[in-house]
């Protein structure tokens, strides 16, 4: 009877123990928690301001970051289970996920369309050269203001970032002057 008693005491200081420890703070999940709402902030903003996304899809990411904000504050500085925390961050890993692909899908719309127009333009140059239609100088003109743009095009366009709508109207702009004028020649 002594070792039953003694046995059931144990087991139930274990599970108060075990318990107690699975109950508690988490500031390192806290931290992360908003690291990522920081960052998604940002994207959101970055992506507004750019022309990305538009102010309806912005509208939309951030009422679910609000969301998840309320629940933060909630769970902030309390003591709760570390699965409530995973939670919390598993859903802001899957609203930032959706704005990547936000991000990505719109850019990869208006991208490529005037690093195309530069390769097109750059064979049609070629080919007038190849071709003799136009003298020394006017090929050393068309091919310059090609470098320019192309030069003016890798720089709002590196490592990955994407400028302002104004600047990529005004390449595709100045790219759509130059195929007027290569036109001309026909």
């Amino acid at each position: 009877m002594n070792k039953f008693l003694l046995l059931s005491v144990l087991a139930v200081l274990g599970l108060g123990l075990f318990s107690g420890c699975a109950l508690q703070t988490w500031p390192d999940k806290e931290r992360s928690a908003e690291n990522k709402m920081v960052m998604i902030q940002e994207k959101i903003g970055d992506g507004l301001k750019t022309g990305i996304l538009t102010p309806d899809q912005a509208q939309v990411f951030l009422t679910t970051l609000q969301g998840i904000r309320i629940d933060y504050t909630e769970l902030r500085d309390q003591m709760v289970y570390r699965d409530q925390w995973d939670n919390l961050n598993r859903r802001l890993d899957v609203l930032e996920d959706e704005i990547n692909r936000a991000l990505a899908r719109t850019s990869r719309i208006d991208e490529p369309r005037n690093g195309d127009k530069i390769a097109s333009l750059q064979k049609r140059i070629d080919e007038v050269r190849f071709n003799r239609r136009l003298s020394q100088r006017e090929e050393e003109v068309f091919q310059s203001r090609l470098d320019y743009i192309r030069r003016d095009y890798m720089r709002i366009t590196e490592g990955g970032r994407y400028s302002e709508r104004e600047e990529r109207s005004d390449i595709s702009h100045r790219l759509d002057m130059l195929e007027a004028d290569l036109d001309r020649l026909r």
